[in-house]
């Protein structure tokens, strides 16, 4: 009975040693390792590292939804129009040997119509009525920004460096530098603060602020230029706020046949700005002022200033073509007079509470052009340059209930004057002589209402 037992309990063993065996020959089947998502605290809120790099990534944007009323000019024109803008954001950054890596780009789409494809930002300056209405809404998409910064480098489209006040409150624009460009640059930092940049900007691609052509009584047109745009820089940013002193050196070729000139001339302009803006936590917390003044000779587009007064969609209407700007002017003799102007701007944001805020704003800025337009001749009257002065003043209430969304309501005033009169188109862009009952407008005044909701994240 024992052997018998014995023998059970042997068999019994080597069995579960050979099944044993067996098992351990088997493959492990372990769960790979997760990549979790990580907070980049490094950069500021809203980042995270992408899993597997060490690149820290932000994703934002913002959706707009706007109306407006204002000053119409002619029958044809509405007086009303509705924007519906989205924008995304994308922000990646990496610590290198040599600093941060950033790249960066902001993206856009909108959908407006009425007033707003009838006036520069909603602004109304002095236009020659005439337009027809327009009635199919239009739809724009934009690459505002796109850049890669590697320490000191700023490569592709960017804020222009000449910039200060860059329309940063308000929701109108103001007569101000304020363009998103291509561009090549290089900053030296000094510590405390104070930084300097030189770039080379191409004005060409610029979003505001362009280069303007050259305003001719003999045909002249502006020929290629030899290189971009030259812009320096001195900025510091400190506790008390923020100053800078920028300059722009841009280079024109004009091709033009005169009486006694005739050929291409290279011509040279020059912009000068200086801004300081100031932090005021002893009125409120977030409270800001911005003062900035700015000069031109030959380079307009730096005081934000574009092809015409008031709208760009008059350029090809016949009354339009009486209030042309031009950097430079070539008089019938084929000599070159370069345009002037200057600048002032002032910004103020100030909070009532911490969810409610008003900002208060205004420019004002003064023309010498140097030439006379065939366009604005009135029969009997020497023409003189038209010289424009304008002053536009706005302000705004604003409501951010919660984090990320504003509801506000906005009123801007613009006035504009000419040193000479010019006569007025009809609603069919007619400009009819006197005889004929046409009208001369020497100055003008318009006002425009905004009620916007934007939410950004």
């Amino acid at each position: 009975m024992k052997l018998v037992k014995s023998l059970l309990l042997g068999s019994a063993a080597g069995f579960a040693a050979v099944a044993g065996a067996h098992a351990a020959d088997l493959p492990s089947r372990k769960a790979a390792p997760v990549e979790y998502v990580r907070v980049c605290s490094a950069y500021g809120a809203g980042f995270f590292y992408i899993p597997g790099t060490e690149t820290c990534l932000r994703i934002g944007g913002r959706v707009r939804a706007e109306y407006t009323v204002g000053t119409r000019y002619g029958e044809t024109q509405d007086a009303y129009g509705t924007r519906s803008r989205g924008r995304l954001n994308v922000d990646a950054r990496t610590a290198t040997a040599y600093g941060t890596l950033r790249t960066f780009f902001r993206y856009e789409l909108t959908v407006s119509s009425g007033f707003y494809s009838g006036t520069i930002g909603g602004n109304q300056g002095i236009i020659a009525p005439g337009t027809g209405r327009n009635t199919a809404s239009a739809t724009g998409s934009n690459l505002d920004l796109a850049f890669v910064q590697f320490g000191p480098i700023t490569a592709g489209r960017a804020q222009s460096f000449f910039d200060f006040y860059a329309n940063d409150f308000s929701f109108s624009t103001l007569r101000t530098a304020d363009s998103r460009l291509n561009l090549l640059a290089y900053t030296a930092t000094f510590g405390s603060g104070f930084s300097a940049t030189i770039s080379l900007e191409d004005r060409n691609t610029g979003t505001g602020g362009r280069e303007n052509g050259v305003v001719s009584a003999v045909g002249s047109t502006l020929l290629g230029q030899d290189f971009p745009d030259v812009v320096a820089s001195l900025r510091v940013d400190q506790g008390w706020g923020s100053a800078q002193l920028s300059g722009a050196l841009t280079q024109r070729n004009i091709s033009n046949t005169g009486i006694l000139f005739n050929g291409s001339k290279d011509e040279m302009g020059f912009a000068i700005q200086g801004g300081v803006k100031l932090n005021l936590p002893m009125l409120a917390a977030g409270d800001t002022l911005f003062l900035q003044a700015a000069y031109a000779d030959g380079a307009l587009g730096y005081l934000g200033w574009g092809g015409q007064f008031g709208s760009g969609r008059q350029t090809s209407s016949v009354g339009g073509a009486q209030l042309l700007v031009g950097d430079f002017g070539v008089n019938a003799l084929g000599n070159t007079d370069s345009a002037t102007g200057w600048s002032f701007v002032a910004a103020l944001r100030h909070f009532w509470t911490p969810q409610l805020r008003s900002e208060l704003f205004g420019s004002y800025s003064e023309l010498k052009l140097g030439y006379t337009l065939a366009a604005q001749a009135v029969p009997g009257v020497v023409s003189r340059p038209l010289d424009p002065k304008e002053l536009i003043v706005g302000a705004n209430l604003i409501w951010s209930p919660v984090s990320g969304l504003d509801i506000g309501v906005e009123v801007l005033y613009t006035r504009t004057e000419l040193k000479q009169a010019v006569l007025q188109a009809n609603n069919a862009g007619v400009r009819l002589p006197l005889a004929a009952g046409g009208r001369l407008v020497k100055s003008d005044d318009a006002i425009a209402g905004r009620f916007r909701i934007q939410r950004d994240f």
